[in-house]
């Protein structure tokens, strides 16, 4: 599909923005079924899943489950769960100098939104900021990624069957279809993606002052310590594996970019890496394929410097017509090479290798923040560092991607890998607005706000701006704190 009907986007803005106002969205009971609705859609349409993400990215149907629909199926009980009392205000303290009052917060939905989803988690992405969108209470524009086709016909066609058509709205279409979108005023745009296409959406959004929330991604690190375990290590190369491999075949933004060894231990993680690749993934079908033609050239590319191809320790082939490149480790590409300097988002795997693992503190702390680091290790001390002295969206020990999974945390980026984040409450909180709620009375008037001024008025104040209740009830007993 190309551009749409202005006057059809004009009529579906303007109907979303008529039921909002109509606080149809705003009822328990609504936000209630319209995830009840939302679960049943997950369960009797699985099969339907599998066969779209199967056609869009030739995902095998227990990693869909894996890594979309279980999650999604946690992520809607766990709301459920939840919904009264994330929508109940909560008392807030009162400083004396309010009194006689008292304050709650009162989470109100922010209006209409426009949620924007990535390919390579094509339901999983559209539907987990949905469900915070629901809960809060909003009308909702959802624009799947034309690049998962499949995926993005399953949504157009069914989510109008099981929620509310007046509320929630899919539109698909290419890329010129996400830019008339974008001129629209929303009250905020939520976005899935890459760092180029997040700068065109902030730009269309500051011309109308409108909030965005941005997941973005980034070079997101592994580190591994030299563990003394045979086990220990075998569990950290299993999860790394999982971490680079398992998850869209490498094609996601919490996925492991480049690995940091020791140079002591790299030739064992390397054998190590290889024996798991090959017992994980024996055959082909079990890994999912390079999205399009245009995205398997990018990753080609990324191998064809001399001195990146040099580096190649295992893996390296590739297969245009079937779109799938071997799972590949490279050890010590040029610092300065795109595969170094770019997110990769693929199957491919560059190890740089330090004489001393802490290191890395150095060399992440000159690089743009990721959106997760993952350190295997013991090291108390350097895990300490790790806290203290990097910045990014999250840090993970010892595994890699599972806090995805977890809703009371949450997720999202920081600096060049987004800002704004979700997950459980957190998407609640992110697309509704905070309201303090002020009730006074008419039970006393102090004089001391209005002039004229003297210097007993600004004595009393400095009393009462210095102390809260139970200091000055201390200072008046003459005690001391």
């Amino acid at each position: 599909m190309g551009f749409m009907e202005s006057v059809e986007l004009d009529s579906l803005v303007e109907e979303l923005r008529n039921t909002f106002e109509s606080g149809k969205t705003r009822s328990f009971a609504w936000r209630k079924a319209q995830l009840k609705s939302l679960l049943k859609l997950l369960e009797e349409k699985e099969e339907d899943i599998f066969m779209a993400l199967h056609k869009d990215l030739g995902k095998h149907h227990v990693e869909v489950f894996r890594d979309e629909i279980g999650v999604l199926i946690k992520s809607v009980n766990y709301a459920l769960d939840n919904l009264k009392s994330w929508m109940a205000g909560k008392k807030a303290y009162i400083p004396l100098a309010a009194f006689p009052s008292s304050a709650e917060i009162v989470p109100e939905p922010l209006g209409v939104l426009l949620l924007f989803s990535s390919w390579n988690f094509p339901i999983g992405l559209s539907l987990e900021p949905l469900i915070g969108a629901i809960s809060a209470g909003n009308a909702v524009v959802l624009k799947p990624s034309e690049i998962a086709p499949a995926s993005s016909e399953f949504l157009a066609k069914n989510i109008p069957l099981y929620l509310d058509n007046k509320s929630v709205k899919v539109v698909q279409g290419c890329q010129k279809v996400g830019e008339q979108l974008l001129q629209y005023k929303w009250d905020k745009i939520f976005f899935t993606g890459s760092s180029r296409v997040g700068r065109i959406v902030m730009s269309a959004a500051a011309k109308h002052l409108t909030p965005v929330a941005l997941e973005l991604g980034g070079k997101c690190p592994a580190i591994i310590d030299s563990l003394s375990s045979s086990k220990d290590r075998q569990a950290a190369i299993n999860r790394v594996v999982g971490g680079k491999w398992g998850s869209c075949y490498g094609q996601v933004c919490i996925g492991i970019d480049y690995l940091f060894v020791e140079e002591k231990f790299v030739s064992v993680v390397i054998e190590l890496l290889k024996a798991t690749i090959k017992r994980f993934y024996p055959k082909r079908e079990y890994m999912t394929k390079i999205v399009t033609k245009q995205h398997f050239q990018r990753l080609s590319s990324l191998l064809k410097d001399p001195e990146v191809a040099g580096s190649i320790v295992y893996g390296g082939s590739l297969d245009s017509d079937a779109l799938f490149i071997e799972p590949t480790i490279l050890v010590n590409p040029p610092l300065d090479s795109e595969i170094m300097t770019e997110e990769i988002f693929g199957p491919l795997l560059p190890i740089i290798t330090l004489k001393n693992i802490e290191d890395c503190i150095g060399f992440l702390r000159g690089k743009p923040k990721p959106l997760a680091i993952y350190a295997f290790t013991h090291n108390e001390n350097f895990k300490k560092r790790l806290i203290a002295e990097t910045s990014s969206g999250s840090i993970i020990f010892n595994d890699a991607i599972v806090q995805y999974l977890c809703d009371t945390i949450p997720f999202g980026g920081v600096g060049a890998s987004g800002f704004g984040q979700y997950h459980g409450k957190f998407s609640f909180e992110l697309f509704s607005h905070a309201k303090p709620v002020l009730r006074r009375n008419f039970w006393t008037e102090f004089t001391f706000r209005y002039p004229p001024w003297d210097e007993s008025k600004l004595k009393f104040m400095r009393l009462l701006y210095r102390f809260d209740y139970f200091g000055l009830l201390l200072l008046m007993l003459g005690l001391k704190r």
